[in-house]
This record gives structure tokens, sequence and C-alpha cells, in this order.
């Protein structure tokens, strides 16, 4: 069996970053996996990128072009929305690699062009990794429902009118896709029931299958150790947080966490207790979270990220949507528990005063309440910590995740052949 991954990056991101473990944990277990991608960052020889310096550069240049006509719309953040009208030349290459079967992962930033995926010969199966793949462009609904319709009248471009550029994405998928060979993994329970009650997706086979993380690089590390390694202070309690503009990306929650840190600083807490923020430089205007605060900056290696994770004794993740939310999973790996909001993929991975605290949607002094109740009792701590591991261990793996998407590409496979 031979697998493609098309993602459009391999380590850019969560979702890229998601793809990768994936694909090579099918190699792991004997798979023909290969990944294309437009913009390769690491040194696996099977994944494969445009290699000459035009298409490099085209490359580079694509996420820009596919937002152009976002630029009529003055109000939107155009990062968060996505059109693939741009011609792809996709198709041909996969031809030269001769996949069985085709997995889609995150393929936006020009990448793949919405039209192109009925050209595709091979049976597709296609990871969500956010809204996109149902929605009219959006990444995350904020909480529109349009998408279960028709989109239109999107209020992530401030429109009124039903006929606007969400509604042009959706129109083109709802006629392109209509017939292709597909079937959607989500990693949550969460987003398995948004792409059930979208109006694209409605009608297709829907399977959860968690991202796997490997276990023998996400693992407890000495906390001293660990601090030492990265000169984080031995006599204080540690709270972490840290994303992908773990600053600047309002979805992640920076706001609700400020609120929350300030809200305990004046509860006691200041004396014993410091944060630690990576995936972001320290700010030029400097942010005060109530505490002494670290910044780390970016990590891109999975050993230096446990380092991270095992030298905290609490990790927040108070983002208000997330697919999944690797940075949960990869902390509770490490032994350290996890307080987030009670709210999408998040919920399948903390489980409330178990390995973690799952706070009331979205208030910040609840979150504040659930970082203080896991750190203030140190036998409790030290159940949390087990729990947390154990999670991991039981529904996170890369084996368990490699052995169940091998168990669809059969199953999709075995009934594109009898029909």
């Amino acid at each position: 069996m031979r697998v493609l991954h098309l993602s459009t990056s391999d380590i850019g991101g969560g979702a890229a970053i998601a793809a990768h473990r994936l694909h090579q944990g099918l190699q792991h277990f004997g798979v023909n996996s290969q990944m294309l991608v437009e913009r390769k960052r690491s040194d696996d020889p099977l994944v494969f990128a445009p290699r000459t310096n035009l298409s490099k550069a085209l490359g580079v240049l694509k996420p820009t072009l596919d937002r152009l006509p976002l630029r009529l719309y003055r109000h939107c953040d155009h990062r968060r929305l996505s059109l693939e009208w741009l011609p792809d030349g996709i198709q041909s290459k996969i031809t030269q690699l001769t996949p069985d079967i085709i997995n889609l992962h995150w393929i936006c930033e020009g990448f793949l062009k919405i039209e192109t995926l009925a050209k595709l010969q091979q049976p597709l199966v296609w990871t969500l990794h956010d809204m996109w793949p149902f929605t009219g462009g959006c990444h995350y609904n904020q909480e529109c429902d349009r998408y279960t319709n028709s989109c239109g009248a999107c209020p992530q471009i401030q429109q009124s009118q039903n006929w606007d550029l969400s509604r042009w994405v959706w129109q083109r998928k709802c006629k392109a896709w209509k017939r292709i060979n597909l079937t959607i993994v989500t990693p949550s329970h969460w987003l398995a029931n948004c792409a059930k009650s979208s109006s694209l997706f409605k009608d297709r086979r829907v399977e959860v299958i968690p991202n796997g993380l490997d276990t023998k690089q996400y693992k407890p590390i000495n906390k001293r150790l660990a601090r030492e390694v990265l000169n984080l202070p031995q006599d204080k309690q540690l709270i972490l947080f840290g994303a992908i503009g773990a600053t600047s990306d309002s979805r992640k929650g920076f706001h609700q966490l400020q609120l929350a840190l300030n809200h305990l600083s004046q509860s006691g807490w200041q004396k014993n207790t410091e944060v630690v923020v990576f995936g972001s430089s320290k700010p030029e205007n400097s942010i005060d979270l109530g505490f002494r605060t670290h910044y780390l900056g970016y990590f891109h290696d999975d050993i230096a990220l446990a380092l991270v994770y095992s030298a905290a004794n609490v990790m927040i993740v108070p983002s208000t949507q997330e697919a999944f939310g690797q940075t949960a999973s990869e902390s509770l790996a490490c032994g350290t528990p996890v307080v987030c909001f009670d709210s999408t993929g998040l919920k399948d991975i903390v489980e409330h005063e178990r390995n973690g605290y799952r706070a009331q949607c979205f208030r910040a002094e609840d979150l504040a309440k659930g970082i203080a109740w896991v750190l203030q009792d140190e036998d409790r701590w030290q159940h949390l910590s087990c729990r947390a591991r154990e999670k991991v261990e039981r529904e996170f793996t890369i084996k368990i995740t490699a052995n169940r998407y091998m168990t669809l590409y059969k199953e999709v496979l075995n009934l594109t052949r009898n029909n």
C-alpha cells in the first residue's frame, strides 16, 4: 500500500507536524508513506517539494496571491480565510509518485486548488486540522453556523450580502466535490460533529482518530534538570503557555490568560510563581501578566519541547477553538497537567480533575481557579501527573494512531475495488 500525504508544509505549524508524525508512524509500521508539500522544512528524503528557485519563490508568494480578492473587504483579517483559486500543478506530481491512496491534510495558502480534488483518480482520506474544508473559506467559524447551510453574509469579512466571497468558495466546493471518493477523519469529536452538521460533509463518512505523538520523545524529564538546561528558576512554581503565534493569535486565548493571571497575582500567588511563554519572543512593549515572565521564543524539535513541558508545573491552553490541541497532549505526555476551557477539541484530551482542569467557557476567573487548584496540593499534583501520562499512553501514541489509519486505508481501498 502506497500512501501519499498532501500538506502545505511538513513541519511548519501544528497541522503540518501532525501530518508528518503520521507519515513517520506509518513508515515505522512498514507502510510505503510519502509526503508532497509546498514548503519543505525537514530533511526527510520521502518529503517532496518544489526544487527550482522559481517554484520555491512562487511558493512563498502563493499565500499573498491567494488572498488578493480579500482586499476588497477592508475590515477582515485576511489570515483567517483561504480561497484556494490559484493553479497548482499538483496532479502531474501525484502521477509521478503513483500512490494507491491520498491522505489530504492542511492544504491552504495556495497549495491546492479546490477544483483539483475532482481530478485525482485515487480514493481520498481527508484529515481535518481546522474547519476550512467545510466552510466558505474561514478556518474557524467563531460561532457562525452558516456553514451548515451555504455560507454567505460572512461575519468575518463583515458582509451582509448573501452573495459574497464565502458563498463563492462554498459553491465551488459543493460543485467540485459532489462525486469524489472522500472519507473524512477528524482528530476530535467536536470537529467530527461540526463536519457532520455541515452542508458539504453531512453525507460523508466521518471517523475520529486523534493526533498521535512519539511517547519516547515526549516523556517526563527530571524537572530540576529541565529547568537547569532552560535557565529557569528551581524554587518557583512555573505556569506554562505556548502556541505558534502564542501572543498574537486571538483564538489561542492569550487575552483570557492575561486576565486569569492578573486575577491570580492579586490572590497571593506572586511570591512563589512565575510564568513561562514559548512560541513567542519577548514583546517590544511589555505585557503585564502579574508575574515575572520568561519568554523562551520558538522551538522546532521535540526533545526541546519535552524539556519545556517537563520544566513546568502546569500548562495553560486557553484557546477558544481547537481542532484537537497538540500542546495539551504533548504536555500530558510529559506528565504536566493542563488547564483549559471546557470547549471544542480539548475536551477529548483534558479530563476534568483527573489530568487537569476544564474551566467554564470563557471565564477567566474559573481559569485562574483551575490553575490554583492544580498547583496548591502536591499530592494531588502527583496524581494528576500520573494520570496525564496514562491518558496519552492509552489514547494518543503514534502506534495507536498509525494502526487506526492503516485499518481505515485498507477499508477504503477494499470498498473502492469492490464498487
